[in-house]
């Protein structure tokens, strides 16, 4: 696994995962880009509009990012209007996101340019292959590695 003291980049889990994962967000951003809604973008107004109003830790939790990411996020998405950020209805200490229906109407018009991406991914890598896929990503987001979002690491 060493080369030179090194680990060997080609061996790298991490690094392979998160390449894909870029190159793939190029799909679907260039397939989004006409509605003005990035792919982390329509991630989180999708989930509002499948779950309702959500706390930020909660859909942070939901999408597994880090609140920092989310919150870089969800700044264009409340200055555009798409979504309201609001007290929290059972802690007012909390802040709860509300999809609005502008957020609808540009989560709508945004779905379209996703079939697209979706099919444009799955004619390329195939579509068993893709099912194949996604239930292997879905088994790894869901493996508990002991690691925790929120802990400060230490290079």
């Amino acid at each position: 696994m060493l080369a030179d003291g090194f680990p060997k980049a080609d061996l790298c889990n991490c690094l392979a995962l998160r390449q894909a994962a870029r190159h793939v967000t190029q799909l679907y951003d260039q397939f989004l880009a006409p509605t003005g809604v990035r792919a982390s973008q329509f991630g989180i107004l999708a989930k509002l509009r499948r779950k309702g109003p959500m706390t930020i830790n909660a859909l942070a939790r939901d999408l597994v990012l880090d609140r920092t990411t989310l919150g870089r996020n969800i700044l264009p998405l409340e200055r555009e209007g798409l979504i309201d950020i609001r007290k929290g209805q059972t802690d007012r200490r909390s802040k709860e996101l509300h999809l609005t229906e502008r957020g609808r109407e540009r989560l709508r018009a945004a779905a379209q340019g996703w079939v697209k991406a979706q099919e444009q991914f799955e004619a390329t890598f195939g579509g068993e292959r893709s099912t194949e896929l996604r239930t292997m990503l879905r088994q790894i987001a869901a493996q508990d590695f002991g690691v925790d979002a929120n802990a400060d690491v230490d290079l």
